[in-house]
């Protein structure tokens, strides 16, 4: 299987299905003498594991990290990191019924269709946690952010019609909500909501957007690795993920030029713009703005009541999947917006290092 690897120069590999032996990823590229331990790592991971409301998967692991390379006494080596997370708590009989035929709205038809064959226990490499690798990883990538005064910080704007009431929410009130949404009285009606769906054997998905701040003008790619290009590419190859904005998005389609253009001011020393419609991002670079874009996440597919479906052998038969899964995914997938962000961003401020001759200079000369 190829496509499991990410970046050019800080190039993130992600490895193991939801009920073999454990998950886990290997990061090359990052720098020597990055401050780093399990406990930090831990911290993010804890942000999206299983079990810690009634809002996710009864499923109990742990998702303890283990740090096998990269890291001593404390710091990178610059060696690459290597992590694990073992399974603790697979209880794969609850997928062998799946085995001959496919749930809608999983990637079950689709593996077969590519490979012939399918690891269907909980989906295998196509599960949800096979981002475990990538938030282990996110972590490292928003520690490198932080030694540069770069933040990411992700939160649920939507669960289903229910959106937040602020336009510029203050991301740290949404460690508060179950949902992970930093507005309570907002969260509270999406809970109610939510909470009707699950009685009713439904799903619901929602929108988590991300916001970055102080990154600086002048990173990105122009032509086919733009910065929105390689942030959108990220976010797409997240399981649920079924569409990305940046800034306004698809509003943009809808105003006229003066109302969507972001005006430049000066205060004599540095370059501002007295609005953010783009996004922070314009040509595929950054302007020096905070980066805002939005995730569209998809209702789980897993749902307990009958649904139509075929067989292997193409037969057309009604199913009722059983097991243990998510009524919504998008508060456990916040932090994995986290993630990708951060890792495409360190990929690409390492990618722009060499992109001016007077830096290199700075750099090499004695």
């Amino acid at each position: 299987m190829s496509g499991s690897v990410y970046g050019t120069i800080f190039k993130v590999t992600t490895w193991g299905e939801s009920h073999g032996n454990g998950i886990g990823a290997v990061i090359d590229g990052c720098p020597a003498g990055l401050s780093m331990n399990e406990e930090y790592i831990q911290s993010y991971l804890n942000r999206r594991k299983p079990g810690q409301t009634k809002y996710s998967t009864p499923r109990k692991e742990e998702d303890k990290v283990t740090l096998l390379s990269g890291i001593f006494e404390g710091r990178t080596t610059g060696t690459p990191i290597s992590i694990a997370v073992y399974n603790e708590n697979q209880r794969s009989g609850d997928y062998s019924s799946i085995a001959s035929y496919y749930r809608p709205g999983h990637a079950d038809y689709t593996y077969d269709a590519k490979y012939g064959f399918r690891d269907y226990r909980g989906g295998g490499r196509s599960s949800g946690r096979e981002t475990i690798g990538r938030v282990a990883a996110g972590a490292i990538a928003c520690a490198i952010l932080k030694e540069l005064g770069i933040e990411v910080r992700a939160y649920t704007r939507s669960i289903g019609p229910i959106s937040i009431a602020s336009e510029a929410p203050d991301p740290g009130l949404a460690a508060q909500s179950p949902l992970w949404m930093p507005d309570l009285e907002a969260s509270a009606r999406a809970e109610t909501y939510l909470l009707q769906q699950m009685e009713d054997h439904n799903s619901v998905g929602g929108v988590i957007e991300c916001i970055v701040t102080g990154m600086p003008a002048g990173i990105g790619e122009p032509v086919f690795d733009k910065l929105d290009a390689a942030l959108a590419k990220g976010l797409m190859s997240i399981g649920a993920v079924k569409g990305v904005e940046i800034g306004d998005g698809f509003l943009s389609s809808r105003v006229t030029g003066a109302q969507n253009n972001d005006p430049f001011y000066s205060d004599g020393k540095t370059i501002t713009k007295s609005s953010n419609h783009a996004g922070g991002i314009l040509g595929g670079i950054s302007d020096g703005s905070d980066i805002l874009l939005r995730a569209a996440i998809k209702p789980t597919p897993s749902i307990f009541r009958p649904q139509n479906t075929v067989t292997k052998d193409r037969e057309n038969v009604e199913i009722n999947i059983k097991g243990r899964h998510d009524p919504v995914i998008v508060p456990r997938a916040v932090v994995v917006v986290e993630s990708m962000t951060a890792i495409t961003l360190v990929d690409q401020l390492f990618l722009a290092m060499s992109s001016r001759m007077d830096r290199i200079r700075d750099f090499y000369k004695k």
